[in-house]
């Protein structure tokens, strides 16, 4: 078991660490100087080689790699004579905590730095860490809101099957599946927060912290959280009534049930106690990977919305050229698909022991 732990975690890392060289070769195609941004429009020459410096943008490309590598890397060894690596060593920059020095070389533990904004001169990770909640947030809502609802309508067309009702959830599963997000989206804020505001009170955009205009204090507000939570869920929904239709009507089939039946058990229990229960393993792994999407499916609901959260700061930053944001937000992004991967495939594992008899 530890063995295969241990194996997937490597593979996980090898996985990040190529997302993380291609992203940075990607950004390395864009031609624009990053020490423009920083600097200002007014920057004299001798400033932007200044700042270029700084940056370590007059170094190689392969340089520039190492020192990317070396900023984020939580663990790093650190020749303090070369010129290259020894500026890394800066306490105010990188908060990082010698653990074992020898000759000129130290093994080093430190927080991944991100860099910081050329707009506005923050720490990346302190900007990630403002953005990251809402989008949790968001992404937590919509598949909680998809999971009860698509499980709820699986259940109920698996009870009767190739009925009337059966079609009916079939089909709006189909159109769920078949609607992308963004869409699905515009259509929520047009009816709900634009036609129906009177009624339902949605705004047609709207942060899950906003400040009273009177006080100034900020205050939770989830009616802003509502359509997007809603827009992003619909395709989920599709799925988990699918998949939980699928497994329900295998199960109900099963000889246990047959016997559940037997024993006078009403349908209510047999359907919820033993049906539902073993029906849900493939539920379960259809929300897992869901989870993952959805952070990055939450991008394009952030900016129909504007709700303030890492979607919109990346899309910002991509418009602005503000590249270590950008850069940081999609290695978040990646990173959450990695780790969901791995978790998953060890929970594979514990739950089924076969899996790791196979992948030997």
């Amino acid at each position: 078991m530890l063995s295969y732990i241990i194996k997937k975690i490597i593979a996980g890392i090898f996985v990040l660490l190529g997302v993380v060289i291609l992203v940075f070769l990607l950004f390395q195609l864009v031609r624009f100087n990053p020490a423009y941004a920083s600097a200002g429009e007014q920057a004299n020459e001798q400033t932007i080689q200044n700042i270029s410096k700084e940056l370590g943008l007059d170094k190689s490309m392969g340089m520039q790699l190492r020192i990317y590598l070396n900023n984020i890397s939580p663990l790093s060894i650190y020749n303090t004579t070369d010129q290259a690596s020894s500026f890394f060593l800066d306490d105010k920059k990188y908060n990082y905590k010698k653990i074992i020095s020898f000759s000129d070389k130290a093994f080093v533990i430190k927080a991944p730095y991100l860099g910081r904004s050329f707009q506005t001169n923050r720490s990346v990770v302190n900007l990630m860490s403002e953005r990251i909640p809402n989008t949790l947030v968001l992404a937590c809502t919509a598949i909680l809101f998809a999971t009860v609802i698509g499980i709820i309508l699986g259940v109920i067309a698996s009870i009767k099957p190739n009925s009337l009702t059966d079609s009916i959830c079939t089909a709006g599963s189909v159109l769920g599946i078949s609607l992308p997000s963004f869409f699905a989206a515009i259509v929520l804020q047009l009816i709900f927060a634009y036609m129906l505001a009177a009624i339902t009170g949605f705004n047609l955009t709207g942060d899950l912290i906003v400040a009273d205009e009177y006080t100034g204090e900020n205050y939770l507000s989830i009616k802003n959280l509502i359509l997007p939570a809603i827009a992003l869920g619909i395709r989920p929904i599709a799925v988990i009534t699918q998949i939980t239709r699928s497994s329900m009507l295998d199960i109900l089939h099963a000889d246990f049930v047959r016997t559940a039946y037997a024993k006078g058990l009403s349908q209510r229990i047999v359907l919820f106690k033993h049906a539902l229960r073993n029906a849900l393993i493939p539920v379960i792994t259809s929300v897992t990977g869901w989870f993952a999407s959805l952070l990055a499916g939450a991008f394009f609901i952030e900016v129909v919305f504007q709700y303030n959260g890492i979607g919109l700061e990346t899309i910002n930053a991509i418009k602005t050229k503000d590249i270590p944001v950008a850069m940081g937000a999609m290695l978040f992004t990646a990173g959450i698909f990695v780790v969901i991967s791995v978790l998953t495939d060890i929970l594979y594992s514990i739950a089924d022991p076969r899996v790791k008899v196979k992948s030997n």
